[in-house]
Parts: structure tokens; C-alpha cells; sequence
């Protein structure tokens, strides 16, 4: 074990140890990077990616109306003031004060992990995919939460529309043209629209592809789409997207996807060769392996200050906590963990850790929603703002307005507006570049033993 108590901070300088760079923790430690003084503590940062995703765009890179490298924020460009440590968390001892991390190093054999000592800890981990055991998700199922996700699907989306082109299979050509995606949250809903609205103008390049063809089936378990928003959102995306040729199967359930057959709980059976899961997330296995007061949802217990209840020098927010809603002004309501909150919740966690710090006193949060914001495609989407519902182009405006202002840093901001601007001007890129998945495959097909006996 290779312990780390921060050589480069005088032994007086306070420890903050932030572990995991998403929107709490890279929010936090900007917001306290920005809030301290120069050597008033020394700030860490933890986080398998060197990078934070914002996810809200990660259905526009998936249908190629922004860059990828857009999508994701460079921890060590907006984080000069931290210290970056490429790894995750493995354990956690609150009473030490010390937490062990895995890194790429101590993945090889002899590498030993790190233990890193601290004082203060904000355990923002994130959450991961909420998958349950239906046969065959795990071989023929992906998700939707990295960009790595999110482009894989926009390649493989289109090199379906290459297989129906070329095959003279049906059954081969009805399973590639049917896409089917579980979970109408908000994830589901908007991968889902702005992948058909890329492969509806992708077939205008076909001979033999139409948009007639393509299937594409949303399911829900629950009775309305977005459960996580207002009824009238749900019924409105309901049918926007009937409207557009969706299935969307409500109260519906995925029984079984073993050999590229989907088989659903009202009994309907669909071959596809696409099968997208986003029914839901579940909190990181790290917090229940910490020992710390966790909640009936698996979250930490925290208080309104932003701090673990009972625990002294520990601070969540976000996916990783269930925080009080003062604002709800019901017993017992919790804020629910989307971005509109955790950007919030990161900015009084880190003013609350530098009172702290400073000894002064530290503030409540409390935050109602002010509404919600759906992209269905390119020009189209709904928005609710304050009880008014807004459609079509003004709402796909409204929601890239939203999140071009939570977007980090001036220089994030500026790219994705530059490169929204030229989009305008041209047309749709559709090409595939499936084998940027596989950058070796070329070299290893040439490379290998059949090459020949004039190999050097």
C-alpha cells in the first residue's frame, strides 16, 4: 500500500479529499478552487475519467449534432488548483481518515493502490445503471451514461442501416431496422428521439432504406413516460412520439433478450440487433461498503447543510446523498437527484466546506425547481418553465439556452455555442466510425501470422 498525505502542503494544511468528478464533485472542488486562498488546503480529486460528462448533451453527440469532446470537461483544465488522481475509490475509513484508490499503476501486477489521508471528504461517486437479470441483457444490452456509450451507439445505429442495405436476409434486415430501448425517463426518451431523428434523415442516402422501415420501440414499466417530470410533459413527449412512428409501450417490462430476440411482458417478441437500457440508476456499491448511515433508497443520509448525518468532516450531494427539499415543505421529502439540483447543491456544499474551514456558519440549501427541459430531435422539443408549457423549435431553443449556461468554464461555453452556430450553415455528417472501438483491428489483421513468409 502506497501511502500519500500530500507532500506538496505544509503538515498544518488542511485535506480535502473529493472523490468521484462529476457534477458534484467537479462543481465542489471548482467552486472551493475559486473560494480559497492559495495553500489554505490542499484539494483532490478522485475520478476513474479524467474528464466530467455533462449528460444532458450526451444525446446530441449520439446523433452527431455536437462534438464529443464537447460532452466532457477536462478535470485538470478547469481544476489548475487540484490535484487529479486517475483512479476510484475502493474503500473508505471515516474514522482514519483515510481512503484507498485504485489507479492505473496499481492495476499491473506489484503496483500497490494508494491511501490517501484527509480531513475533509466529499463523497460524490455518482451512481451506476440499474440493471435487473433478464436473460441475454448483459451479452446484447448497452447503456447510456458515458460518451463512450453514446458515440458507440450513434456507430453502431448507422452500420444497421448499412447491414439492411446490403443483405438480402429479411429476417436479418427486420432485426437490424428495429431499435428498442427500455426506460421512458428522461435518458431513454430524448437517446431515443434524437437517434430516430438522425437515422430518419440518415435514409434519405439509401436506395433501399426507408423511414417507413425503421422500428422503434420505447418501453416503460411505469403507466407514463418521464415519471421524473410533470404529467402534462409526459403525455405531451407521449405523443410527439406516437406521432413519429415510436411504439411506446407503457407498463410494459423486458422479460427475456437471449439471441437477439426481445421478448416483452405483454408477450410481444421483436428480433432486433439493438437493444438500449436506461431503466434507471442506482447509487455506487462504494457507499455501501463505507459503513456510513445510508437510507431505505441506498443513498447516504445527509442534512440540509449538505453534510453525512452523524459523521463529522463528511460532505455528500447529488446521486450519492438523499438531501432534504426544504423547498417541498413536506415531512420527509428528498431532493431528487438530477442536475438542476446538483449543480446547486455543489456550490452551498463547497461555500459550507470553506465556512467550516473558516470557522463560520454554514447555510441551508434550498432550491424548488423552476421546470424542465426535453430534446426531441433537431428543432424539436418541450419545455416547462414555471406551470407553461412551451413546443417545437422555441423549446428545442429553450433547451439548448439551459444548458449552455450550466455548460463550465467560459471556454466550454463558447466551443459548443461556435459549434452549435455552424451546424446551422451545413448539413448532417452520417458516417459510421465504428472501428474507432477497435483502433487495432486493421493492424492486427495485417499483422498477423497468415501475412505471408516475406514478413521481415
Amino acid at each position: 500500500m502506497t501511502t500519500e498525505s500530500g507532500a506538496t502542503a505544509r503538515a498544518s494544511t488542511p485535506r480535502i479529499l473529493v472523490i468521484g468528478g462529476g457534477y458534484i464533485g467537479m462543481y465542489t472542488a471548482l467552486r472551493l478552487q475559486r473560494r480559497l486562498e492559495p495553500g489554505e488546503a490542499e484539494i483532490t480529486v478522485v475520478e476513474p475519467r479524467p474528464y466530467m460528462t455533462y449528460q444532458p448533451l450526451l444525446p446530441e453527440a449520439a446523433a452527431g449534432a455536437i462534438s464529443p469532446r464537447h460532452v466532457v470537461v477536462p478535470l485538470r483544465r478547469v481544476l489548475p488548483g487540484c490535484r487529479i488522481v486517475v483512479g476510484e475509490a475502493r474503500a473508505l475509513d471515516p474514522v482514519k481518515g483515510t481512503a484507498v484508490v485504485a489507479t492505473p499503476a496499481s492495476d499491473e501486477e506489484g503496483a500497490d493502490p494508494l491511501e490517501l489521508r484527509y480531513d475533509q471528504l466529499v463523497l460524490a461517486p455518482g451512481c451506476v445503471s440499474r440493471t435487473v437479470p433478464v436473460p441475454g441483457l448483459a451479452e446484447h444490452g448497452v447503456g447510456f451514461r458515458t460518451v463512450e456509450e453514446a458515440i458507440g451507439l450513434r456507430n453502431h445505429v448507422l452500420e444497421q442501416l448499412d447491414i439492411a442495405s446490403s443483405t438480402r436476409d429479411a429476417e436479418v434486415r427486420e432485426a437490424a431496422l428495429t431499435f428498442v430501448f427500455v426506460g421512458g425517463g428522461y435518458a431513454g426518451v430524448e437517446a431515443l428521439a434524437e437517434l430516430e431523428n438522425m437515422a430518419r434523415y440518415a435514409v434519405r442516402h439509401y436506395h433501399n432504406v426507408r423511414a417507413e422501415d425503421l422500428r422503434w420501440v420505447l418501453v416503460e414499466a411505469s403507466a407514463r413516460l418521464l415519471p421524473e417530470a410533470g404529467e402534462a410533459l409526459g403525455r405531451y413527449v407521449l405523443r410527439e412520439l406516437r406521432g413519429r412512428n415510436v411504439e411506446v409501450r407503457l407498463e410494459t417490462r423486458l422479460r427475456s433478450c437471449r439471441d437477439r430476440l426481445v421478448v416483452l411482458s405483454d408477450g410481444d417478441q421483436m428480433p432486433t440487433r439493438t437493444l438500449v437500457w436506461t431503466a434507471g440508476v442506482r447509487p455506487a456499491p462504494l457507499l455501501a461498503e463505507t459503513g456510513l448511515p445510508l437510507s431505505p433508497r441506498g443513498r447516504l443520509r445527509a442534512d440540509a447543510s449538505l453534510r453525512v448525518e452523524g459523521v463529522p468532516g463528511v460532505w455528500s450531494a447529488g446521486d450519492a446523498a438523499d438531501v432534504p427539499d426544504l423547498a417541498a415543505g413536506l415531512p420527509g421529502a428528498v431532493c431528487e437527484p438530477n442536475a438542476q439540483h446538483a449543480v446547486r447543491q455543489a456550490r452551498v456544499l463547497a461555500d459550507n466546506l470553506a465556512a467550516e474551514l473558516r470557522g463560520g456558519e454554514s447555510a441551508e440549501y434550498r432550491h424548488r425547481l423552476t421546470g424542465n427541459v426535453v430534446s426531441l430531435g433537431l428543432h424539436e422539443g418541450v419545455a416547462q418553465i414555471r406551470g407553461r408549457t412551451i413546443t417545437g423549435y422555441p423549446a428545442w431553443l429553450v433547451h439548448r439556452a439551459y444548458h449552455l449556461s450550466r455548460l463550465p468554464t467560459f471556454n466550454r461555453k463558447a466551443r459548443v455555442l461556435a459549434e452549435w452556430t455552424l451546424a446551422g450553415f451545413f448539413k448532417r455528417e452520417i458516417v459510421s466510425l465504428g472501428s474507432l472501438e477497435h483502433p487495432r483491428a486493421e493492424f492486427e489483421r495485417v499483422a498477423g501470422p497468415e501475412q505471408g513468409p516475406d514478413a521481415p
